[in-house]
């Protein structure tokens, strides 16, 4: 879609930042930006829409999603696999993409699964819907990887057909893990000695084999590179953290976290965020003790605090997971949609660019029917870089044209078969709905011989 500069008349504005919630407020985007904020603004705009009754916030970021992923999201084959890529796997024509635009939502931090300790790197996107998948990736991202720790990962959920994997237990995932580290050390001193020769003797020197798995192990180490760490049960979380802690870096982000309520000042020290589900629980044993109240708790303990969806369909509705802390929590209004918004974008460090309704930040902002976190508020429109790539009118009159399509379609196919012709039978299309823990990639590979 072309980039217009449009005026937003009278709206109510959720900022997200200091100015808190400003009512009867003006907002102007231009070039893909934040242009101007204020009452009554008489500036020149394409698009003029009088906002009055509605309400306009920053677009919604998903801190763990698996939407936009094409031929699986686990490599869980082996215990590490720090070398793959998320970010070349990406399928800019998932439906789920445009269903979570209508829902709020302008970027997604797409996550590798939780099959094994150490995981693949992830990939920061924007949801322009149209574009392919190098055009989606987030200018200047940050680099993350995922990490897991429970029941996935020692394969305990995995039944008894698919347990051949090191490690079967808690403590050989924190040796695993342990032991990548000191392998990325060892790697890191090989390259660093094999540079420090003088050049005549480098020249002579082979220098130590490229290891792509290594090498994303050494940005961990030296913080270049963001773990994003799947948890639920708190004596591993505490566990990463003290064992992070030892080899001199921080985890970024915790993520599920449903227990995290029970070491909240422990992850608050540490310094990690905690992106957690409002409410689910007891899917399997290791989150029985989750608490609806975990979002509120952790954020009154000082830990910066998410909502996330590891769901095509729940990211389409953050909006109420974020409101469900109000509920629980207590958590006030401004910040609950603040974990929704401006929080996800701090634990990805794009907090410059979005996340908040701020002069000179990128204009990916959500036009609301009601309240946002309102379970009766609906999306509008969606703006990302300034570009309309949500309408609901627009959707409306779209969807009444293609019904229409379809019935002609199957009066023309009715006819021909009355008339004797064949006519080619249906075409299923599978399209899977991606989770940490799905297993259909590996479970192939086990059973064709691993």
């Amino acid at each position: 879609p072309p980039q217009r500069s449009v005026l937003f008349r009278n709206a109510t504005v959720w900022t997200c930042s200091s100015q808190g919630v400003l009512p009867n407020t003006d907002v102007l985007i231009r070039d893909g930006k934040i242009a101007a904020i204020g009452k009554r603004l008489s500036l020149p705009a394409d698009t003029v829409i009088d906002a009055t009754g509605k309400h306009l916030t920053p677009g919604i970021i998903d801190e763990h999603s698996h939407i936009a992923i094409e031929g699986g999201v686990n490599e869980g084959t082996h215990a590490v696999t720090a070398e793959v890529r998320i970010g070349d796997v990406i399928d800019p024509d998932d439906i789920n993409i445009y269903r979570q635009l209508a829902g709020g939502v302008t970027a997604a931090h797409l996550l590798h699964g939780s099959a094994n300790p150490i995981g693949g790197q992830c990939q920061l996107i924007k949801l322009r819907w149209g574009a392919d998948a190098e055009q989606m990736k987030f200018e200047d991202g940050p680099a993350t990887i995922k990490f897991a720790l429970g029941e996935n990962v020692k394969q305990s959920n995995w039944g008894d057909r698919y347990t051949r994997r090191y490690p079967q237990t808690r403590l050989g995932v924190e040796e695993i893990m342990r032991d990548a580290f000191q392998a990325a050390l060892e790697y890191e001193a090989a390259w660093n000695r094999w540079k420090a020769l003088p050049p005549r003797e480098r020249e002579r020197t082979i220098p130590p084999r490229r290891d792509y798995q290594l090498e994303a192990l050494v940005e961990v180490l030296r913080g270049k590179r963001l773990i994003h760490c799947h948890s639920y049960v708190q004596s591993e979380i505490l566990m990463l953290m003290r064992l992070t802690e030892e080899f001199g870096f921080r985890v970024n982000v915790f993520t599920h976290v449903l227990e995290g309520y029970k070491v909240a000042s422990e992850i608050a020290r540490h310094g990690a965020g905690a992106s957690t589900f409002s409410d689910w629980w007891a899917y399997k044993f290791e989150v029985y003790d989750a608490v609806p109240q975990n979002a509120g708790i952790m954020h009154e303990q000082g830990v910066l605090v998410a909502i996330n969806s590891d769901d095509a369909e729940m990211g389409r509705r953050l909006n109420q997971e974020a409101g469900k802390s109000v509920k629980y929590g207590g958590v006030p209004e401004e910040e609950a949609l603040k974990f929704v918004t401006l929080n996800p974008a701090r634990m990805l460090r794009v907090d410059h660019r979005v996340g908040s309704i701020q002069v000179g930040k990128d204009a990916d902002i959500v036009l609301w029917s009601d309240t946002p976190l309102s379970s009766y508020a609906v999306v509008e429109q969606t703006y990302v870089d300034g570009r309309l790539y949500f309408d609901r009118q627009l959707n409306e009159r779209l969807h009444q044209r293609d019904v229409q399509l379809r019935a002609a379609l199957e009066q023309r196919a009715l006819q021909a078969l009355r008339q004797g012709q064949k006519t080619a039978p249906p075409t299923p299309q599978r399209r899977r709905l991606y989770h940490c823990e799905d297993l259909d990639d590996e479970v192939r590979g086990y059973e064709e011989g691993f």
